[in-house]
């Protein structure tokens, strides 16, 4: 099973969220992002502001969104 990316880039992150569906809604100390579900509910995302996220945050950012980590690597690698 492929790995999650150890140091990951935050922009490259970010883009990989949006071609998923997210879109940012704030950008702090922390990051907001949001998708809107095709049966109308919303799925929140909250992810730290720093310049590299770990593999550790990356797991628990798609098992709390409900993305696939085979998903999640498809796309950040197409980037």
């Amino acid at each position: 099973m492929q790995k999650f990316p150890v140091d990951a880039p935050k922009r490259k992150v970010i883009r990989a969220l949006e071609a998923l569906g997210f879109t940012i809604i704030r950008e702090k100390e922390h990051i907001s992002m949001l998708c809107e579900n095709s049966d109308g509910s919303k799925t929140p995302l909250t992810m730290p502001n720093h310049k590299k996220i770990k593999a550790s945050t990356l797991r628990t950012i798609c098992t709390q969104v409900g993305i696939s980590r085979k998903k999640f690597l498809e796309v950040y690698e197409k980037l």
